[in-house]
């Protein structure tokens, strides 16, 4: 069942540019440029792009703060700026940078209000309640003033109080951004269990591309307002060419030079040879010869970067953009 659905969608700013000394001109912008999507019930998908690229555009019209400048949207069946009351009870927003927690108030006081602010009755909201208090430890500071904690624990407390009223959907804007290691790991543990459970739907808008790997089967890469891919990490890497990367270590040098198609030797260093393997090529012709030297001591595989397959996708939109 389709939870979000959006045809054409577009929205577009008019901006100030200087046109000489004394004067400026008019210039129309589009930040989101015609997205056509669609997202099932209970999906975990990952919205990405560049800074400027129009995800936190996007994201605003779905929530219904901004208006649309064209085309539809719909949101739990709903027009999300029409019937933006409604909307705000079936989903849940965490924007990184800001806060819907009182400053002076303990984290647990915050969580009491805003059960009265969505009428949640009190069985729900402790039920709730104790589920994130255990996925997220938050009885170590729950009595703390919010001025008083962490980057990561107030992040924690931001999760919680976006789901306590039990929304359909779950907005994510960069839940991560400056967080240390261990809180990135809580929060990232929180979302999977969540995203298992498959009762919520969550898009995540990152630039955290560890977040996006462990957490999302499903990416949607958008540019100058555009999407640009719909699919799985895998047909990322399929369809942008990306490249393993296979690092030998050998007991002499080969004398003679492996030629295996879809496979380039990238570094020579001594007796180490790292060989970059196209997305379409198998390793085994290649470990087959390197067995046959007879000089073979060890071989290690790694996974291609998906910072690496992402940047190769931006270059080459760039490049369409410009032919």
């Amino acid at each position: 069942m389709k939870i979000i659905e959006t045809e054409e969608l577009k929205k577009t700013f008019t901006v100030h540019i200087k046109a000489g000394r004394f004067r400026r001109k008019r210039t129309t912008v589009a930040a989101v440029d015609g997205v056509s999507l669609s997202i099932q019930r209970g999906e975990m998908v990952g919205y990405l792009g560049p800074n400027g690229a129009g995800k936190s555009t996007t994201l605003k019209m779905l929530t219904g703060v901004l208006q649309p400048s064209g085309g539809l949207v719909s949101v739990c069946g709903l027009t999300p700026v029409a019937q933006r009351i409604k909307l705000a009870r079936r989903i849940g927003v965490v924007f990184g940078q800001r806060s819907t927690l009182w400053w002076d108030l303990p984290l647990r006081d915050s969580f009491e209000l805003l059960r009265h602010v969505y009428r949640v009755p009190p069985a729900e909201h402790a039920a709730r309640l104790r589920t994130c208090r255990d996925l997220l430890d938050l009885d170590s500071f729950a009595d703390t003033p919010v001025r008083q904690l962490s980057l990561g624990q107030r992040m924690r407390g931001e999760l919680t109080t976006a789901l306590l009223h039990g929304p359909e959907i779950l907005f994510l804007d960069e839940p991560t951004i400056g967080l240390d290691i261990v809180s990135k790991q809580a929060v990232r543990g929180f979302l999977a269990e969540l995203g298992e459970r498959g009762d919520t739907t969550i898009v995540l808008t990152t630039h955290d591309l560890a977040d996006i790997e462990r957490l999302c089967r499903r990416i949607i890469v958008i540019d100058h307002g555009r999407v640009v891919h719909d699919g799985s990490i895998d047909a990322l890497h399929a369809r942008y060419g990306s490249r393993r990367r296979v690092i030998v270590d050998l007991d002499a040098p080969l004398e003679t030079p492996i030629d295996v198609p879809g496979v380039e030797l990238e570094s020579s260093t001594g007796t180490r040879l790292v060989f970059a393997v196209d997305g379409s090529a198998s390793v085994g012709p290649l470990v087959s010869q390197l067995t046959a030297s007879g000089t073979l001591r060890d071989l290690t595989i790694a996974e291609p970067e998906i910072e690496d397959v992402i940047a190769r996708l931006y270059q080459q939109a760039a490049v369409r953009s410009l032919g």
